[in-house]
C-alpha cells in the first residue's frame, strides 16, 4: 500500500464562511499517483470542519445562515469566557473536521453536485488542510 500525504493552506476571510477546497484536492490526488484506494481531508483546526455539497450560492449562503441560526455568537456559552468563540467550537463538534472519499481509476468517487468545502467558523485567518492518499 502507498501513501501520499500533503498539507493545503487556505486563507479565509470572513468569520463564517465556505471555502471550496475540491480542485486543490483534486490536484493532491493526481500528484500522488494513487489509483484506487481512500482519500481522507481533515481539518487541523477545532474551530473548522470539512462538509461535502452542493457549490451553489444560495446553498452556501444557507449553510452558514443555518449554523448562526443554531450556534449563535454570545449566547451565553460558558467557553466564551476563556476564547469568546464558543459557537464556533460547537458548530465544528457537530459537523466534523475529516471526510473520506473512496478512489477508483486515479479519480475521487465523488457524487455531480458533491463539493469539498473548509468551513471557517472562527476566521479570518489562515488554515491548514491535510490530504492524505491511500492504496494502489
Amino acid at each position: 500500500m502507498k501513501i501520499f500525504f500533503q498539507h493545503i493552506q487556505v486563507s479565509t476571510r470572513n468569520r463564517t464562511e465556505l471555502i471550496d477546497i475540491t480542485r486543490d484536492v483534486e490536484q493532491v490526488m493526481q500528484k500522488s499517483k494513487i489509483t484506487d484506494g481512500m482519500c481522507l481531508i481533515h481539518t487541523t483546526h477545532s474551530t473548522t470542519a470539512i462538509i461535502v455539497n452542493e457549490h451553489e450560492t444560495g446553498l452556501t449562503n444557507d449553510i452558514v445562515k443555518k449554523i448562526r441560526q443554531d450556534f449563535p455568537k454570545g449566547a451565553g456559552w460558558l467557553h466564551d469566557r476563556v476564547d469568546d468563540n464558543a459557537d464556533a467550537h460547537l458548530a465544528a463538534s457537530y459537523l466534523g473536521p475529516t471526510s473520506i472519499f473512496p478512489v477508483q481509476d486515479g479519480m475521487l468517487i465523488r457524487g455531480t453536485w458533491q463539493n469539498i468545502f473548509l468551513l471557517e467558523l472562527d476566521g479570518p485567518r489562515n488554515r491548514r488542510v491535510i490530504v492524505e492518499i491511500m492504496g494502489e
